[in-house]
């Protein structure tokens, strides 16, 4: 297979761990921003590879792991109006709210909610039930947004009526800054994800390593990858070095995905958005646009927003800004577990929590 060279191959993997070392010589605290890569890092056991001056950070890139608690209420307050169908990607099913209820409750006793493997799969199921209301919940982060503009293009052409978005959508860069800016975090560089770049190009990037002085490397997800992102990020740091290096050019353009870009500014627009476990952050998120605010779900079920204190003992946000591991937390492996999850971290095999639960604690 194409992954098996060079991606994985015992000598390139031993040449990038050895130069790792050689260049590591002062301490340094590398965040990588994507669950995708905080799964591969755990799967691979690639942070027992790395010397002791280097330490990951798990952060927020795991769009079930930062969509806050309110939303998950707003769809279980949807899901139990009669006549309505909620849709959903799978990891969002166990997500609770502040109550430590989810949606995979709600379906037990008996409410429409759907899992669905595409946005247009909701779209189908509004056009077999015309006189019910279908809500999908949209949640993600750049790569998935283009997904909801397509549907909604469709959903407009069709001149549907029973087809709405819960949205719940975030972007990176803003979060980043904030969390390289927090005295709490302490980063010293950033591995930034490469199919979120994809989409976004490096140019945003460029710019918030200049604004934040810390060097930022796009990486991919095989091993191979995530190795020469970290050495990349060593050495720049070495030679205090500001700027991007794309390390996944294989699949990230510097210009990204024009027409994707181009679709979102048609349909949304930058907004404040609250991260769970970071709080509102000014200018990370998604909202659609006034010419489309009708098929906004919170509009269309007049279910306004209720920022409420949440009272979980779960410690994902100290997580996310390195300030504990997660086997640190007091719930971890005890109370909190993929079967019985407390805090969103524990839900997704990108959150920082399952990974570890699945493969350091084995």
């Amino acid at each position: 297979m194409w992954y098996d060279s060079p991606f994985r191959d015992p000598r390139n993997l031993t040449a990038l761990r050895r130069a790792i070392r050689q260049e590591a010589v002062q301490p340094i605290r590398i965040m990588e921003v994507c669950g995708g890569q905080t799964y591969a890092l755990s799967r691979y056991r690639i942070e027992e590879l790395l010397p002791d001056t280097v330490r990951m950070i798990h952060g927020p890139g795991c769009p079930v792991c930062v969509t806050p608690a309110e939303t998950v209420a707003q769809a279980l307050a949807i899901a139990r109006m009669p006549d309505t169908i909620l849709c959903t990607f799978g990891d969002m099913m166990r997500v609770p709210d502040t109550e430590g209820i989810s949606l995979q409750h709600l379906r037990t006793e008996g409410h429409d909610i759907r899992i669905v493997y595409s946005p247009l799969d909701a779209l189908k199921i509004a056009r077999e039930n015309r006189h019910r209301q279908v809500v999908f919940l949209a949640v993600g982060f750049e790569t998935t947004t283009p997904l909801y503009t397509l549907l909604l293009s469709e959903t407009i052409a069709d001149r549907r009526d029973n087809l709405s978005l819960l949205t719940s959508l975030f972007t990176l860069p803003a979060a980043i800054e904030q969390l390289a800016r927090d005295p709490e975090c302490r980063i010293d560089a950033l591995l930034a994800a490469g199919h979120v770049c994809s989409i976004t190009g490096l140019e945003e990037y460029r710019q918030l390593a200049r604004q934040t002085g810390r060097p930022i490397v796009v990486t991919g997800f095989e091993p191979a990858d995530l190795l020469y992102g970290i050495y990349r990020a060593v050495q720049l740091r070495a030679r205090r070095e500001t700027r991007v290096v794309n390390a996944y050019p294989r699949a990230v353009a510097p210009q990204g995905n024009v027409r994707a870009r181009r679709e979102t500014t048609r349909y949304f627009t930058p907004c404040d958005a609250r991260w769970r476990g970071l709080g509102t952050i000014a200018g990370s998120g998604l909202k659609l646009r006034p010419a489309y605010e009708q098929y906004e779900a919170r509009n269309r079920f007049h279910c306004a927003i209720q920022n409420s204190a949440d009272t979980s003992p779960c410690r994902a946000g100290e997580i996310m800004k390195g300030q504990i591991s997660p086997c640190e937390c007091p719930l971890f492996g005890r109370g909190c577990t993929p079967d019985s999850p407390l805090g969103p971290s524990m839900v997704s095999s990108e959150g920082a929590c399952a990974a570890f639960y699945r493969y350091r604690t084995a």
